[in-house]
């Protein structure tokens, strides 16, 4: 008998790529529903402020109103909450637009792009799924560049309905694509730290802190330079948040600036190919520290795994928030020049009322509520934690252990809750510092305690309402988002859509008084705190009765 030779495949310099245009379809396909949503979303953003009635609409008819908010946002807190300034001589709609979105899109989109490439990268890698692929035929660089085609595409598609958006209000149409366009190619830069982040980091968790840091540092490298020198100084052209801004959009365009995002980017994707190619699949170029030969009886139990997997995100979005909280304490003086330039807006008059120092407290319970949604949008995910684990069937290897399922669930449960709670309470702390290091005496620490306390209820009633999705239809764990959204509803639009208070009700942050002008009623809380323990109960009953994945 003789052998038949097997010829191996040759391999071309297109092999490492091969399989990409299935998994970009398959990316895209499973994106879909949140790439639709952030599409929708930044589009709306742009429509209720510069449609007729919204913030902006007023400042093309009335000269004083012009020139009152482009004197409030010369000042320092406010370039670091917008932008370096362009046209504030004659601050038009447009250039309003430019001054002060850009910034806020540009972080937004910057942070979906993140999610994504990580999500479809390392994320993937961690959990074992790209070790599946790849043992078809699928090449070695196929999941980075079909995740980079994939946000820019995303990217793409949002700035194409941002530029209808801004060109159906009537801002010029050239200007309106070059802001959207450019917002979307300084989102595709952090996109590439992340890929770059991805080969670094071993662990989803560490490259999303690392490229969350780098969109951190760039943002304060442009507040910094911005505050420097007027309309911007060296240090701000670090960031690609200033490139977007650097192109003086409804001013002075020009579009050059967006060639450094293009170039950045490029250099950026090579050099995570590069670093790709020198490292084992699954490991990152970065080397996880070596543990100790015998762990710490405090790690022993279900309690510190979940611990020890939550801890690292409890960390960035800690800080990322309290940063952003901190900053937006500052500007808390200036609150009544700023309402005052807004004119006669509907919107605001509905949520800010009053005048001086009231007006200075409803603001920053207002922002103290945005505090209290980081705080909730943070449960939610850390809480929705136990069906990725369970879907991956490490739960069921835990809960083979003896390890009651009871015991795993509320483990979970209590270090998500109480990571919710330190963000809750830092946010509004770091609030309360940047109120007082601007020179606030009004409000004390006390009070701004005491607003974080409120919250607490309301707060554990999302969480438990999470909990009791998940125990009972996990598929189902995704609709404490649309409660998420008709909270946010609430806040924003309840008055201004005249909602009955049946459908307020609905939003457990409704029930939430703002504790800086008035008092919270005990029956609001106790209310609260009932329902929580009930969605609590009726999550361990669900739990206990299903069968558990794997």
């Amino acid at each position: 008998m003789s052998a038949v030779a097997t010829v191996a495949p040759r391999r071309t310099a297109l092999s490492d790529f091969t399989g990409t245009g299935h998994l970009v379809w398959f990316m895209l396909r499973r994106d879909r529903v949140r790439i639709a949503v952030w599409t929708v979303l930044i589009a709306l953003l742009y429509l209720a402020s510069l449609a007729p009635g919204g913030e902006y609409s007023v400042l093309d008819d009335d000269p004083e109103a012009r020139a009152a908010r482009a004197a409030t946002l010369s000042s320092p807190a406010m370039i670091a909450m917008a932008g370096p300034g362009y046209g504030l001589d004659n601050y038009t709609t447009g250039a309003a637009a430019a001054n002060e979105l850009i910034l806020w899109v540009t972080i937004s989109l910057a942070v979906m792009t993140i999610l994504q490439v990580v999500r479809h990268t390392r994320a993937e890698e961690e959990s074992g799924r790209s070790e599946l692929m790849r043992a078809g035929v699928l090449g070695r660089h196929a999941p980075s560049i079909a995740v980079i085609v994939e946000v820019f595409l995303t990217n793409m598609l949002v700035a194409t309905a941002s530029t209808l958006a801004l060109a159906g209000v009537g801002l010029d149409p050239v200007d309106s694509a070059v802001m959207s366009y450019g917002i979307a190619l300084a989102a595709l830069v952090y996109g590439a730290v992340a890929l770059v982040t991805s080969q670094v980091s071993e662990s989803s968790g560490g490259a999303l802190g690392m490229a969350f840091g780098v969109l951190g540092v760039t943002y304060v490298a442009r507040v910094i330079g911005d505050i420097q020198e007027p309309l911007g100084s060296p240090l701000s052209w670090l960031s690609p948040i200033a490139w977007v801004h650097q192109t003086r959009v409804f001013v002075d365009t020009r579009i050059w600036p967006l060639g450094i995002a293009v170039v950045v980017a490029f250099v950026l994707l090579v050099v995570a190919a590069v670093l790709g190619s020198h490292r084992d699949f699954g490991a990152g170029m970065v080397q996880v520290r070596r543990g100790r030969a015998d762990a710490s009886p405090m790690l022993a139990g279900p309690v510190a795994l979940a611990w020890v997997r939550q801890r690292a995100g409890l960390l960035w979005t800690t800080l990322g928030l309290a940063a952003m909280w901190f900053a937006t304490g500052t500007i808390l003086n200036e609150v009544p020049n700023m309402v005052e330039a807004m004119g006669d807006n509907p919107l605001y008059e509905d949520l800010l009322k009053g005048s001086g120092d009231q007006l200075v407290r409803t603001f920053a319970a207002f922002i103290g509520a945005y505090s209290a949604f980081g705080a909730a949008a943070y449960g939610i995910i850390m809480t929705l934690r136990a069906k990725a684990e369970e879907d991956a069937t490490r739960a069921a290897l835990v809960l083979a252990k003896p390890v009651a399922r009871l015991r795993w669930l509320l483990s979970g449960t209590l270090v998500a809750t109480l990571g919710s709670l330190v963000v809750l309470f830092s946010g509004i702390w770091a609030m309360a510092l940047g109120a007082y290091v601007a020179g606030l005496d009004s409000i004390s620490f006390a009070d701004f305690t005491g607003l974080a306390l409120a919250y607490v209820p309301a707060v554990l009633v999302l969480l438990g309402f999470t909990l009791a999705l998940y125990a009972w239809v996990p598929r189902a764990s995704g609709a404490a988002w649309a409660l998420f959204g008709w909270m946010f509803v609430v806040l924003i639009l309840a008055d201004m859509l005249d909602l009955p208070d049946w459908l307020r009700g609905l939003s457990p942050y409704w029930w939430v008084e703002n504790t800086l002008v008035d008092t919270m009623p005990a029956s609001h809380t106790l209310g609260l705190l009932g329902v929580a323990v009930a969605l609590l109960l009726a999550a361990l009953v669900g739990f206990r009765r299903r069968d558990i994945h794997g």
